[in-house]
């Protein structure tokens, strides 16, 4: 008997039609049915799908096993064309995802894990501690829900929500499979971004790969291990150094580059000065630097820039030589913007006046 249940979020094409040979001597035939039905119509009822129309012993069978959820929408915010949507999960806890308009498409940002280790000072996420690391249903679901409840075409997946996605390596990589699946949700893997702070480790395991496609982005945001160390505490275990060694041998591909995310705050990490060194670190490196003003977390000790600020921050740069765009501050009344995702509501927990009532 069968007691572990097949969870089809977390399987690629391949993968499922192993398990229906394994479990019930079927193969491609009905696991492309499957595949086609929930991922191409946003359907789990296979009983009208043809394939199944002689197999209902088979059927019957698969639905006891098969699991099949995505997890509820429970809210939506929204802030124009910005939708952070929160979804439920089975243990009661909840994750935040947002879909991001662009100029020619909608971008989703995936979160990896319920609260983070890395501390990041200037980070809403952090503030909430780590609960745990979101299971490979948990993180597909979330890229599901948009085309499916919110009926987007899907074609640009960051992992730039809560956590940090090289922490949660394993289920990282195998979602990656799945989205990219071209008999399932046929995202490539060049529309795809993996953002981390910087954990060697994992961008040696990444490289390890070697898959020159999918983008690469770190979370920088200062010019010097000094200043880094004090806002980003996983600074003094993975030093800017040793991030760019690991990234001086990381397998891009051809004229690629890495995405360098720079959050700039008021006072911490804005000077000229600051400027040039930034420049230092990275002219050996290939990258294309995203400037994204300080979006506050709650009770932040930072200040973000001005307008003016940003412009003059990203002149230097480009002075510098440097490949700079300036990010907007989308999704900030709604705390939908960078570092801001995860409240006390997402972990369920109350807040300090609640819990003094």
């Amino acid at each position: 008997m069968n007691i572990k249940p097949l969870r089809i979020l977390e399987l690629t094409f391949a993968g499922l039609t192993a398990e229906l040979k394994q479990r019930y001597g079927k193969g491609k035939y009905h696991a492309a049915a499957v595949y086609r039905e929930v991922y191409r119509n946003g359907n789990s009822d296979f009983s009208g799908a043809y394939e199944f129309s002689k197999s209902k012993k088979f059927l019957s069978e698969l639905e006891k096993d098969l699991v099949f959820d995505p997890g509820p929408v429970v809210r939506t915010k929204k802030e124009g064309d910005l939708v952070k949507f929160i979804t439920r999960l089975e243990d009661g806890l909840e994750i935040e995802s947002v879909i991001i308009p662009m100029a020619t498409h909608k971008t989703i940002c995936v979160s990896t894990q319920i609260g983070c280790r890395m501390g990041c000072s200037f980070c809403e996420t952090a503030q909430l501690g780590f609960r745990r690391s979101l299971t490979v249903a948990e993180i597909v679901g979330q890229v599901y829900s948009a085309k499916f409840v919110f009926d987007l075409e899907v074609r640009n997946i960051v992992f730039m929500g809560m956590g940090e996605p090289l922490d949660n390596f394993e289920n990282l990589i195998q979602a990656i499979l799945v989205m990219q699946d071209p008999r399932g949700l046929d995202i490539a893997l060049s529309h795809m971004t993996v953002s981390t702070v910087g954990k060697v480790e994992g961008i040696r395991r990444l490289a390890a790969l070697n898959w020159p496609r999918l983008n690469l982005a770190i979370s920088l945001n200062a010019p010097n291990n000094r200043i880094r160390s004090k806002i980003m505490p996983a600074n003094l275990t993975d030093s800017m150094d040793r991030i760019k060694s690991a990234l001086l041998k990381y397998p891009l591909k051809k004229k690629g580059t890495f995405f360098i995310e720079y959050v700039l705050i008021k006072d911490v990490n804005d000077s000229h000065k600051h400027a040039h060194e930034l420049a230092q670190f990275l002219k050996p490196l290939p990258t294309k630097l995203n400037l994204i003003p300080y979006n506050p977390r709650s009770n932040s000790p930072f200040k973000p820039p001005s307008d003016e600020d940003l412009d003059r921050f990203r002149g230097w740069l480009v002075d510098e030589k440097l490949f700079v765009r300036r990010r907007s501050a989308k999704g900030r009344d709604i705390l939908a913007g960078c570092g801001q995702l995860g409240n006390r509501q997402v972990l369920r927990l109350p807040d300090k006046e609640n819990r003094m009532k």
